[in-house]
């Protein structure tokens, strides 16, 4: 959360992925940070790489389905974004690809992921629920990116950000 928080301060953006519920959690805390959480504010900089269907097809089509999110944290991220990689399993390598784009680019790193962590891969902050169970774990990372978002509104009504 902070590390988010220190990111837009600093006028970083935010980059999040994942894969099947968790993409589409990726584009909620995305939607949440452009659009509003619960009250109108000035739109956050953040971008969802789950949802352009070309990049998407094109990446999987000439890289590999495992360079998705990799291809683009290389193109789109700088040095002090903060890029999101959800994955329940802990274990999506197009996932743990993108993480390590974006430690190379310099960006902070956070995984939500389930009980046994990243498997093979490495962030800045992971927030591993204690649950194996894929329904649980995502229901716990939405209540954790609208906390974040709490965060973050509460952050700018203060002047903080």
């Amino acid at each position: 959360m902070q590390a988010i928080i220190s990111c837009l301060g600093r006028g970083g953006k935010v980059l999040a992925f994942g894969n099947g519920g968790s993409a589409t959690q990726a584009s909620h805390l995305v939607e949440e940070l452009i659009g509003r959480f619960k009250e109108t504010r000035r739109p956050l900089p953040a971008i969802s790489l789950v949802g352009d269907s070309g990049v998407v097809t094109c990446i999987a089509n000439d890289f590999g389905y495992g360079a998705l999110f990799e291809r683009q944290v290389e193109a789109l991220a700088v040095m002090g974004d903060a890029v999101v990689g959800i994955t329940t399993s802990g274990r999506s390598e197009n996932v743990l690809r993108g993480l390590k784009a974006a430690k190379d680019k310099g960006a902070v790193t956070i995984a939500l992921c389930g009980k046994h962590g990243l498997k093979d891969g490495d962030a800045d902050h992971v927030v591993a629920v204690p649950s194996e169970e894929g329904a649980y774990i995502q229901e716990v990372h939405l209540m954790l990116l609208h906390v974040w978002c709490i965060a973050v509104d509460a952050m700018i009504e203060a002047g903080g950000l």
